[in-house]
């Protein structure tokens, strides 16, 4: 659709997840979500169709709230895969009939709107970088989510790099995700000391490769992270992401309203 969009202080974020589908409104200015974000679960199987339609449903909702944008804001989404020029080049949780699809193309039809679609990670970065715990920090940032697998992003200086899986680096032998993810940590019993030793492996190769500034920590089980931050040793300063489950349906709407030219 791609058209002049009507000035709007407020945009709608979708965060797209393997077991659920949530969104809010995002205040651009700092990143707030006014109100409740409104969750639906993931349809399965969660094929292309299935899954608009759910984001529709919640768009339709959140559009109803006295705090909602203009009826042609754009939507930022975000989606567990690669995503090149709207288009998906995997597909982690979501049904394989993605693969290829053009994102993009899906959801604007849906919508009857522009839409903006991103990477989860990349779009948790973004939120971070901006309004979270990397806000103002020169130089590369890596935000690396510790969940299913390991997602990554990379910032440099505010800037998104698009789509570097670190997660998939291999070390020792072995995709870094199958060792150093939460559900690896599940899978194979570790105590905090045992997983603390895969993840210094993981963090050591990664900051040789790209001495960042920061590391930020997301994933559900940055809640724990007492339980190994203090245990790695790293030249790197590492600390948890800030906008917690929120970061990607902030991130999403950022995206959004810079590619539309609605902020800076």
């Amino acid at each position: 659709m791609s058209k002049k969009h009507s000035s709007s202080s407020t945009v709608i974020g979708i965060d797209i997840g393997g077991t659920g589908i949530k969104g809010g409104i995002i205040e651009l200015s700092t990143g707030n979500m006014l109100g409740e974000r409104y969750r639906i679960p993931t349809p399965s199987p969660s094929s292309p169709h299935a899954v608009a339609r759910v984001v529709k449903e919640i768009v339709d909702e959140l559009m109803t709230r006295p705090d909602a944008p203009a009826h042609d804001a754009p939507v930022g989404i975000t989606f567990p895969a690669i995503i090149s020029h709207g288009v998906a080049l995997s597909a982690a949780n979501v049904d394989k009939s993605w693969i290829d699809a053009d994102v993009d193309s899906i959801f604007t039809k849906e919508l009857g709107r522009d839409v903006q679609v991103m990477n989860d990670a990349d779009a948790a970065g973004m939120a971070e970088a901006r309004y979270g715990a990397g806000q103002g920090v020169k130089g590369t940032v890596l935000l690396i989510t510790l969940g299913t697998g390991i997602g990554s992003a990379f910032i440099h200086d505010g800037i998104l790099v698009p789509n570097v899986e670190l997660g998939h680096l291999e070390i020792d032998g072995f995709d870094a995700e199958s060792r150093a993810s939460a559900s690896a940590r599940e899978r194979d019993d570790l105590d905090w000391d045992e997983y603390a030793v895969r993840l210094q492996r993981y963090f050591s190769h990664v900051e040789f490769l790209f001495s960042p500034e920061l590391f930020i920590i997301g994933g559900g089980i940055s809640k724990r992270s007492e339980d190994y931050l203090p245990k790695l040793k790293l030249r790197t300063k590492i600390i948890t992401a800030q906008l917690k489950n929120n970061a990607g349906i902030v991130g999403g709407a950022l995206q959004a309203a810079v590619h539309f030219k609605l902020t800076k």
